[in-house]
């Protein structure tokens, strides 16, 4: 099982932020990325959709390709489905996403923390879970991104501006001043793909924060654990896709330019 390949799956190409991650803390693994566009993006899906669907990628996956471990790049699916899928599969390392709230409070001075997500996510149980443990913490400011998901994926650059800008200005005021937001959480694995964005959006001292290298060290830890990992030999990925590949390969490409 050393030389199985390591399943990941998004609805699109945001979990390119975490194959990313990944890559640089793994690199000799092999990888099988599953990309769902054909029923892109899952946050504006409803719970037993997702769920389905999360199921029937992760059976094929394993099925199919034998995967060793599975990671679920999607914080809205790990929200629906990452119980499901662990009940369902219980000897398989299967590892969820959720938004970096934890990181987050870790670094903010101001104790204010804008949190940038699905609505799928933020209307989750796990969501909830994780955001009443905190509350202590930091104040969290919760904005719904409606849209911006999908802009990322079809590659729609002034509509991301647009979208960008509107939630950020929806949020208040960012900076390092008391009662500013000075930590932003991308709290869906597309919004990476947006930073450059953001940064020019928001005053230089926020901080943005996505779950990536958090979801990379707790792979490596538990293949590590499992004496499932590789320690030698080039690693490399393999695409799939449930619809177009195109824009799947061409993000992939610009991501390991």
């Amino acid at each position: 099982m050393t030389d199985a390949p390591i399943g990941i799956f998004d609805s699109g190409v945001g979990g390119l932020s975490i194959l990313s991650a990944l890559r640089a803390a793994l690199p000799h693994e092999h990888f099988i990325y599953y990309a769902d566009n054909a029923n892109a993006p899952y946050g504006e899906r409803d719970e037993g959709f997702v769920q389905e669907r999360c199921a029937a990628i992760a059976g094929d996956l394993i099925g199919t390709h034998g995967i060793k471990a599975l990671v679920v790049a999607c914080n809205t699916a790990t929200a629906a489905a990452i119980q499901q899928l662990r009940d369902i599969w219980p000897s398989l390392i299967v590892i969820g996403v959720e938004p970096a709230l934890k990181p987050a409070v870790a670094l903010t001075r101001t104790r204010r923390i804008g949190v940038m997500a699905t609505r799928g996510t933020l209307a989750s149980a796990k969501f909830a879970t994780l955001h009443a443990g905190l509350k202590a913490e930091a104040h969290f400011v919760l904005q719904p991104c409606d849209g911006l998901a999908e802009a990322i994926e079809l590659g729609q650059t002034p509509l991301v501006q647009e979208l960008c800008e509107r939630y950020t200005n929806a949020m208040g005021k960012f900076g390092s001043g008391a009662a500013q937001i000075d930590t932003l959480v991308l709290g869906c694995t597309h919004y990476p793909f947006a930073a450059d964005t953001f940064l020019k959006l928001l005053p230089d001292e926020v901080q943005l924060v996505h779950p990536g290298p958090a979801v990379a060290r707790q792979c490596a830890r538990l293949l590590r654990g499992a004496g499932l990992a590789r320690s030698s030999g080039a690693g490399g990925v393999q695409w799939l896709s449930s619809g177009p590949i195109e824009p799947l390969q061409r993000m992939a490409a610009a991501q390991w330019a």
